[in-house]
């Protein structure tokens, strides 16, 4: 048995969460989901541990200004289900983009991310707006370049 080395498992203490803040004004969705998923999930950091909550909270803003590549935008669409038999729901993008445009991103990263309790409580940290405005400048986020 070896002694020498041993396996650093960071503390909550140790682990400081900071705030991002993220324009997704014309960056292409897909690109800025991975991005945004690694920082929750705080693979950036040296101190990453898989089955810990060490990643840092996301704000996004200009939500309705994300774009798709290619034809996606007339071809994508989002499912959910009612809980009623034959009650599927296919939702177009452009209708998503007009009603809810933060659920676009929240869909990406979400899908993503772990889907297991570590995987919910890390959803919890991001935020999404459709406009410039935000009301999280009390924890002053640093602007994230994706």
């Amino acid at each position: 048995m070896c002694l020498g080395m041993r396996t650093y498992t960071p503390k909550a203490e140790d682990v400081t969460h900071h705030w991002w803040l993220v324009d997704a004004k014309d960056k292409p969705l897909g690109r800025l989901a991975t991005e945004i998923a690694r920082v929750l999930r705080g693979k950036h950091k040296p101190i990453f541990t898989p089955h810990l909550d060490v990643g840092d909270n996301v704000v996004v803003i200009n939500a309705e200004k994300v774009r798709l590549t290619g034809r996606k935008a007339e071809q994508k669409t989002y499912f959910r289900h009612t809980g009623y038999m034959g009650h599927e729901k296919h939702l177009p993008y452009q209708r998503v983009l007009a009603t809810h445009p933060e659920r676009i991103i929240e869909s990406a990263v979400k899908g993503m991310l772990p889907k297991n309790a570590l995987g919910r409580t890390l959803q919890k940290k991001l935020k999404v707006y459709a406009g410039a405005e935000h009301p999280h400048q009390g924890q002053r986020p640093e602007p994230l370049d994706i």
